[in-house]
């Protein structure tokens, strides 16, 4: 249950990003959800391979390369996606910040497990 809620937490996320960067749009709720559910699966199995690839470069910048690959991996989601659209590679960056705000501020009003 707890992971239905944490999908249906990013989707709104999602939606809150669309509604305050003008470089971001999303169709519509059902569109949200696919677009939290594809996220959550690039972040899982592409995210870490992208990491382990590019640790000389992160290291070098002090762990910054990592909001580069986050924008690259929400913009590759608005590029495969229908509905979901991301402006450009700074919009995916500002869009993945402000999507990893979002959703950490809804996951703080889930309940917590025991």
């Amino acid at each position: 249950m707890r992971l239905v809620l944490i999908w249906v937490c990013n989707a709104l996320a999602l939606l809150g990003v669309a509604y305050f960067l003008p470089g971001i749009t999303v169709d519509g709720f059902l569109t949200a959800l696919l677009t939290a559910l594809i996220l959550g699966l690039i972040n899982t199995f592409l995210r870490p391979l992208l990491i382990l690839l590019t640790l000389p470069v992160t290291v070098l910048s002090l762990g910054l390369f990592i909001l580069v690959i986050n924008g690259l991996l929400f913009w590759f989601a608005g590029s495969i996606l229908e509905g979901f659209e991301v402006g450009g590679f700074w919009a995916g960056v500002f869009g993945a910040l402000l999507y990893s705000v979002f959703s950490y501020v809804f996951s703080l009003f889930l309940p917590v497990r025991e």
